[in-house]
């Protein structure tokens, strides 16, 4: 646990376990402490590795907006600071967004991605469907995470308005990817989302059968917050996921 020099700003860092590396890259609003679940089912048979990206948990936050490109450039960057050429990816909502660019446009670094609760442009938040954007920012989950925030943050409680602001902007604009392009990724694939996500069930689907032999799970009785509402199934499925792809390696 500590920080690490990522481009211009320190991130706060954790890693654990042994074995084939996985790195966890968290939601929008959220921090590591969401990842709880499949980082405990990772631990005894991988290292996990996990970072906070800037504006979330113990990461300080920065001038401007936030981007998908720059997620990815952190987490390109937190790669070369641990000193991993690659490593198995599981990604929840924002992080997962970052997984699936990282897997098109670096596909050296992923040996394999997990992709909870991503979404493949605004359109799921946006025109007719835009009260889903407002339900998710007020399910109560929020609450929790803002929580933690106030708990976390080095920028005190109040700047928690700040980054949620931020985070909308982010929603509503970003990110741009052609399903047409999925079919370019060629590691194992894992698409993970609730049977009552703000994700609906069939973008997830159209995600999973866009990336060739990716598999989808939808989780019964569950909403974007899956991993905290199902925190040992979801745990297992990614584990044994993680698991059967570090076999198929060459």
């Amino acid at each position: 646990m500590g920080y690490l020099r990522i481009g211009d700003v320190d991130l706060y860092s954790e890693v654990a376990g042994t074995g084939d590396p996985v790195l966890l890259l968290h939601g929008g609003f959220c921090s590591l402490e969401a990842m709880r679940a499949p980082s405990d089912a990772l631990v005894p048979d991988h290292r996990v590795y996990a970072f906070e990206r800037p504006g979330h948990g113990r990461s300080a936050d920065i001038d401007g907006e936030y981007g998908y490109a720059r997620g990815v450039a952190d987490t390109l960057a937190y790669l070369d600071a641990v000193g991993l050429e690659s490593a198995h990816v599981v990604g929840y909502s924002d992080g997962a967004i970052i997984g699936l660019l990282l897997a098109l446009d670096h596909p050296a670094r992923v040996r394999s991605l997990t992709a909870i609760s991503a979404n493949l442009d605004p359109s799921v938040f946006t025109g007719s469907a835009a009260p889903v954007l407002d339900t998710l920012v007020r399910q109560p989950r929020p609450d929790v995470e803002r929580r933690q925030y106030e708990r976390l943050s080095p920028d005190g409680a109040a700047h928690a308005d700040v980054v949620l602001a931020k985070l909308v902007r982010l929603w509503r604009s970003e990110p741009h990817i052609d399903p047409a392009d999925l079919a370019r990724i060629a590691v194992p694939v894992l698409v993970m989302s609730g049977d009552r996500d703000t994700i609906p069930p069939g973008h997830s689907l159209l995600i999973a059968a866009s990336i060739p032999g990716a598999q989808l799970c939808i989780v019964p009785g569950t909403t974007h917050h899956l991993v905290a509402e199902r925190p040992e199934l979801v745990g297992a499925l990614i584990r044994a996921f993680v698991r059967q792809a570090g076999r198929s390696e060459p």
